[in-house]
């Protein structure tokens, strides 16, 4: 009886320590990771109201959550925008650039200065990267404007960052987008080339 009390005793210990062992060793919940980074990143968002490439400040503000990959996005926009000021220097036109009145984390037109968001979920993808949906409102408790965009999240040197930012569809979007097509649109790399030219030039040639 005494021995078998001891092969008992001696069992539930061995349990009881894999247990804790497996308790410790369970990695911390990394979803919450990309979304307080998100959340962090959409406070400075509804504070500034940033309207297309920021800079100086605000870029300096919002850098350090964007990846290496959408910042040099960004600096190629930036540098197709001043090849645009070059070649069109008649101050009565409106420049056909798509992220002039453009929230690059909210989206275009009044979406650029939501009231306030949530953030709401986080999806994991299988190459490593997560989701995180944000819902972005504008305007009153009885007249609240609700829109929705999905920040895609990686890993980069330790931390989460920005790598995109996904505009979903909604009543007033057709279709879904993201800011790095937007970033690009109308340029070849540094080079503004315009909307639909090359397209014309083909149809010229043949």
């Amino acid at each position: 009886m005494t021995v078998l009390r001891c092969i008992i005793l001696l069992q539930f210990t061995t349990m009881l320590a894999l247990g804790q062992l497996a308790h410790q060793s369970k990695p911390p919940s990394v979803p919450k990771q990309p979304e307080a980074m998100v959340r962090s990143l959409y406070r400075e968002v509804v504070a500034r109201h940033p309207v297309g490439i920021p800079r100086d400040v605000d870029m300096k503000t919002f850098a350090p959550y964007l990846s290496k990959s959408l910042l040099h996005r960004i600096d190629l926009a930036r540098a197709c925008e001043d090849d645009y000021y070059r070649r069109h220097q008649n101050p009565n036109e409106k420049p056909p650039i798509d992220w002039l009145e453009f929230g690059l984390f909210t989206g275009g037109n009044e979406k650029v200065s939501p009231r306030s968001f949530h953030v709401e979920r986080t999806q994991s993808e299988r190459d490593g990267s997560f989701r995180v949906y944000v819902r972005l409102t504008l305007g009153s408790p009885r007249n609240l404007w609700i829109w929705h965009v999905s920040a895609i999240v990686v890993e980069e040197n330790g931390h989460f960052v920005v790598d995109d930012v996904i505009f979903l569809k909604d009543d007033d979007l057709d279709d879904e987008s993201s800011l790095s097509e937007t970033l690009a649109s109308g340029c070849d790399g540094p080079r503004w080339v315009g909307y639909g030219e090359q397209r014309n030039d083909l149809k010229q040639q043949r």
